[in-house]
């Protein structure tokens, strides 16, 4: 795999990153301890370094695995991120939220579990809608002048919290999120209307969580084939079907599996991007980690674009609408201009 930039700088992560959300068995599926050091080994050996994982993970085992990984390996090559927010213990009332309180706890207990002195990329995992940002932002630099964690990145939150929070570390001088972590795929395109405009102007990263749709852009329920998403689930009914037929439609036609056509719509969208590709069988990394050495067509990425295409809604349909009506704004600038 190639590096690219994380963000606004200058830390080099894979251009795939792994997702460790299924490292444990509990709760009845997932990679057991074994099988998660090879999953590792495969992704290391093929250039990867991009771990992503949560303070809440199968219950902290996925850290746990990660911190036993890394204890016989070379810290310094992987870029570990892991996230605070999510309840993880009902020791107090605040053992879950945004506050310092829960952060500086949660941090110091990712810590002892990844068996590391530092963490790389710390995301707010989810907004509470109770904690100012101002908090959130001065505790992360805190941490980050302490040595306990290197950036600071944001996950689920809403355009205008991470807008607002951004300007305010930039106006005090405080670290700014570099990576905007969200759900984006064929089958979810909302982060289209606000959040990636957003993520572009920061220069934030994005990486999708969910790129595939929990599966279901690889046409496995096509095939019959059953998975932990319920059939009432929306990844499911016809719209999803639909985008999903093109998916596997263009996958036949390059001789790739379907992961491939859905991974690469998102990394061929014109932001930085770097979907998060989750794993429990070495041979589903194996062939996720493939992707890389394909490019859909710009033919291609337009029926995939018509296929899934949302309402952006206003005022996104309004300023598209009017570009058109106008024959675009930078026409009527060039008028502008010449007078």
């Amino acid at each position: 795999m190639n590096y690219k930039l994380l963000g606004r700088s200058g830390l080099k992560v894979s251009e795939l990153c792994l997702g460790t959300m299924g490292f444990g068995t509990e709760a009845g599926w997932g990679a057991d301890k074994d099988i998660s050091f090879a999953i590792m080994d495969a992704y290391a050996n093929a250039g990867g370094n991009f771990l992503d994982t949560a303070n809440m993970y199968k219950l902290g085992t996925s850290e746990k695995i990660i911190g036993d990984y890394m204890s016989n390996h070379d810290r310094d090559y992987f870029v570990l991120a892991t996230k605070y927010t999510l309840k993880d213990n009902i020791t107090n009332p605040n053992a879950s939220g945004n506050n310092r309180k829960n952060m500086m706890r949660s941090v110091e207990e990712s810590l002892k579990r990844l068996k590391t002195d530092f963490i790389d990329v710390l995301y707010l995992h989810i907004w509470d809608n109770i904690t100012p940002i101002d908090e959130v932002l001065r505790a992360m630099d805190d941490l980050i002048k302490q040595g306990k964690i290197n950036y600071a990145a944001i996950s689920d939150t809403p355009a205008w919290v991470v807008a607002r929070g951004n300007t305010l570390a930039e106006l005090m001088g405080w670290s700014q999120f570099i990576a905007l972590q969200v759900e984006y795929s064929l089958l979810a395109r909302t982060a289209e209307r606000e959040l990636i405009p957003m993520a572009k102007h920061f220069g934030m990263t994005v990486t999708p969580w969910a790129p595939l749709a929990g599966g279901a852009l690889t046409g496995k329920y096509q095939r019959g084939e059953q998975g932990r998403i319920k059939a009432e689930s929306k990844r499911r009914d016809g719209r999803s079907l639909s985008i999903t037929e093109t998916v596997v439609a263009i996958a036949a036609e390059l001789g790739v599996s379907e992961s491939h056509v859905a991974l690469n719509w998102t990394r061929q969208q014109g932001f930085s991007c770097i979907p998060i590709v989750g794993a429990t069988k070495v041979d589903q990394l194996i062939d996720n980690l493939n992707t890389v050495n394909i490019t859909l067509s710009q033919e291609q990425m337009q029926r995939l674009n018509d296929v899934s295409a949302i309402e952006l809604g206003f005022p996104g349909d309004f300023f598209a609408e009017e570009a058109v009506r106008n024959n675009s704004f930078g026409g009527f600038y060039d008028k502008v201009e010449k007078r």
